[in-house]
């Protein structure tokens, strides 16, 4: 029996060649390792721009960033790359592009300093950093520094937040404390401070991420509300047209009322089909940004300080209202489609029972001309048999008087008399037989 024996290296690598793998596979198992996090040390500062890029200028980012790359003589992103990360001596750049958005995100090393006096984002070239392409949709100051050995207190913190009230948790089981007001501050930006305890380079990275990250998919998730608000009035003028569609079902008169009815549902329906269409991506959008910000708290592992909200309180007791909302928006968009939906099906059963009773009335009206043409093809008939007879009797008569004439037989009215009857019997089997030939070779036709 043989034994299956352990492959060379050189077999391994030749069967390696040989095998065909999927075109995706290497850029999905990759996909893992998309968009580290940073590693960040104690003291740090962070600056994050976030854009949403211009769609009809899609390579005006990347022509951006080769800018800066040639100004300071750096390795530049290749065309295709999603995320570019590279240090330029004085600070790291790590560029993002997502699926709406795109994050330019600052670190500087050197934290230094009270916090926000001097930001990462100052280090950028302030021609470049003013021709950014894309409209700003958030931007946020992270400021990292060594936790004191006494825990300060609230009044102490707001100097670095211009005297704003102040959000603050113990987060991943008590080895920092965050603070931050979510406020924009007189310099465009939020901030965010860490006061780090035991935390090591990499669970700073991950933490920084984790904050930036909620903040960015908050930023988004509230794009859909002004449009949630915008079509509230929208979808309450159809409701109230569709109601008033409905109240007329049941006062239909003629076929016009029910055209009438039936092209201001199609209308209505149109129109609402048109409402989803243009909102369906913004609020599927939202809902997924919800369910991200959602995760994201989680991972914070937050410890209530007591005297301030926390930021899983602050952040799900401002965006749930909002996100309701988009919610409500659309599911009664959906709601308002499956009504409209509904009640032009009434209206086209009640239009096909008028057209069935329409044509029930027409076939028989059609039944009782049949009856009537057959009962005049009978009289006809009945006329034809008749006039027939008469003229073949007319020509007994005719024989009958030559035969008189000729001695054959005595009385000629006595043989037309006769004739009479076997004329009329004669026409009408002659009537009789020429109609069920008629009707049978009617059957057997093409």
């Amino acid at each position: 029996m043989n034994q299956l024996l352990p492959q060379s290296p050189a077999n391994a690598s030749d069967l390696h060649q040989r095998l065909r793998f999927h075109p995706e596979r290497e850029a999905l198992f990759n996909e893992l390792h998309a968009r580290p996090f940073p590693v960040l040390p104690t003291p740090a500062a962070l600056s994050q721009l976030v854009l949403l890029p211009d769609p009809q200028q899609p390579g005006a980012e990347y022509q951006h960033l080769l800018k800066l790359c040639e100004r300071h003589a750096v390795l530049p992103p290749s065309p295709q790359s999603s995320c570019y990360y590279q240090d330029f001596g004085g600070f790291e750049l790590r560029w993002e592009r997502h699926t709406e958005f795109s994050t330019y995100t600052l670190v500087s090393k050197d934290g230094s300093g009270e916090p926000f006096t001097q930001t990462a984002l100052a280090l950028l070239p302030e021609n470049w950093l003013n021709a950014l392409p894309g409209r700003l949709i958030s931007s946020n100051h992270v400021a990292i520094a060594t936790a004191p050995a006494q825990s300060p207190s609230p009044d102490d913190m707001r100097q670095y937040f211009e005297g704003q009230r102040l959000i603050s948790s113990h987060v991943s089981g008590g080895q920092a404390r965050l603070w931050s007001a979510y406020r924009i501050h007189s310099d465009g930006c939020g901030r965010l401070l860490i006061h780090n305890q035991e935390l090591n380079p990499c669970q700073t990275g991950r933490l920084v991420r984790t904050l930036l990250e909620m903040e960015n998919y908050r930023m988004m998730l509230l794009l859909a509300l002004p449009q949630a608000k915008t079509i509230a009035p929208q979808v309450r003028t159809m409701e109230q047209k569709l109601a008033g569609a409905i109240l007329q079902i049941n006062q239909i008169q003629d076929l016009a009322d029910e055209r009438r009815l039936l092209v201001e549902l199609g209308s209505l329906a149109a129109g609402i089909e048109q409402l989803i269409a243009d909102n369906n991506f913004r609020f599927s959008a939202a809902r997924a940004y919800y369910e991200l910000i959602i995760n994201r708290l989680a991972e914070l592992r937050e410890q209530e300080y007591p005297g301030l909200q926390t930021f899983s309180e602050f952040l799900q007791r401002r965006l749930t209202p909002a996100w309701r909302t988009c919610e409500a928006s659309e599911r009664g968009l959906d709601d308002l489609a499956l009504r409209i939906d509904r009640a032009s099906e009434l209206l086209r059963t009640r239009i096909d029972l008028t057209i069935e009773t329409q044509n029930q009335q027409l076939m028989l009206a059609m039944d009782r001309r049949s009856n009537t043409q057959l009962r005049l093809q009978q009289t006809v008939e009945g006329l034809s048999v008749a006039a027939i007879s008469y003229y073949l009797v007319g020509l007994c008569k005719y024989l009958a008087e030559s035969a008189e004439s000729l001695g054959l037989i005595n009385d000629s009215h006595l043989a037309t008399g006769l004739a009479v009857p076997f004329c009329i019997g004669a026409v009408w089997l002659s009537m009789r037989r020429l109609k069920r030939s008629l009707l049978l070779g009617k059957g057997n036709g093409p």
